[in-house]
């Protein structure tokens, strides 16, 4: 199912959307979270085109201590559910976390909820821009949950999201949280280089 706006509801969206991207991947949603896949470099393919720009970029690279801390949270907790599947750690790549962040920012600043902006961008153009070299990459969204624990359980609930984290291909990750009223927008990115 494709849609082209998203749906409010008082604490979190539902955004169920199937996206292919070099021929594989799918994407489940649940209520507040979504998920991408690709494994090639080639580049995505939008699934919607609106005629807006792609907007400001904000200057929020640098986590406040607070969202470094809960960024660090969200890897250890990443990585417990890695450990029990078999899979290696990931580590915090600093372009990641800034094509992460700046998704997240860009969520909360121009109200959507996707993995494809409103001027057609997705998660390998973002984490290309962001000057990460990728092999394979997968991205995780959440909205509306308050703090690490309950969005690691969203996205673990989800087989999409959950085939993200536990995708063992990959070996690093970046992570993005943007507060506001609606909020917070969560992105989690994984990627291996090339």
């Amino acid at each position: 199912m494709s849609s082209s706006r998203p749906r409010s509801h008082k604490r979190s969206q539902l955004l169920s959307r199937r996206v292919v991207a070099a021929g594989l991947g799918g994407v489940v949603g649940v209520a507040g979270v979504s998920t991408a896949l690709a494994t090639s470099s080639a580049p995505d393919t939008p699934v919607k085109h609106h005629q807006s720009g792609e907007g400001g970029r904000a200057a929020a690279d640098a986590p406040t201590s607070r969202e470094a801390a809960v960024r660090r949270s969200i890897v250890l907790l990443v990585n417990a559910e890695r450990r029990k599947a078999g899979c290696g750690a990931v580590k915090q790549h600093a372009k990641l976390n800034s094509a992460a962040q700046r998704h997240s920012d860009d969520m909360r600043a121009r109200g959507f909820f996707d993995h494809v902006s409103p001027g057609g961008r997705g998660p390998g153009q973002r984490i290309t821009a962001a000057g990460y070299r990728w092999s394979t990459y997968g991205e995780n969204i959440a909205r509306g949950q308050a703090s690490a624990g309950p969005v690691m359980s969203s996205w673990m609930s989800s087989s999409g999201h959950r085939r993200n984290i536990l995708n063992c291909h990959v070996k690093e990750i970046g992570i993005g949280i943007s507060r506001g009223v609606g909020g917070p927008w969560w992105t989690q990115v994984f990627a291996a280089r090339r």
